[in-house]
């Protein structure tokens, strides 16, 4: 489990023609994406180390020592940056890494499946809960709040949903 990797950032592209870049962190403390470095893809290849130079909309402009020209920094566009789980902080019982939720059984408080938990997307108001339904490959978007989603048993591998009607 030390060595799974956590997706933390994105690289958006290069800025300006001296090899800085656009990154957008995905941590909770968006600064704190340069404490978590070096910084690898999703296959454990690549070691990015990165410096913030200065806060943009949406992100942040950083420098690596790897890349010096525009072109190696428009090489770079859409990579995922990815920690190793024992670079992140220990989360509070009640918070998780999106990768934890993924793949999740999803039950209603009277115990009958609703799904299982695609992926966790964030569009600025708030987690969403992508679930499968059973046997389909239909999804449904539920939001991750405390009111809907009660109960996660991290233990068992499933999350109790209170779903308002006529969303499933």
């Amino acid at each position: 489990m030390s060595n799974e990797l956590i997706c933390v950032g994105s690289i958006g592209g290069s800025y300006g023609v001296n090899g800085e870049l656009r990154i957008k962190s995905f941590c909770a403390v968006a600064e704190d994406i340069e404490t978590y470095s070096p910084l690898t893809r999703e296959d454990g290849t690549g070691s990015y180390t990165i410096a913030i130079v200065r806060a943009v909309k949406g992100g942040f402009v950083i420098r690596m020592p790897e890349v010096v020209t525009k072109e190696q920094a428009d090489a770079l566009k859409g990579v995922q940056l990815y920690a190793r789980r024992d670079q992140l902080p220990s989360l509070p019982d009640d918070e998780y890494y999106h990768s934890d939720l993924t793949g999740l059984q999803v039950l209603d408080t009277g115990g009958a499946t609703l799904g299982t938990v695609k992926s966790v997307q964030n569009h600025g108001a708030g987690d969403l809960l992508e679930v499968q339904l059973p046997e389909s490959s239909a999804t449904i978007l539920v939001p991750f709040t405390l009111a809907v989603i009660p109960t996660v048993d991290m233990d068992t591998g499933r999350i109790i949903a209170d779903p308002p009607d006529g969303l499933f």
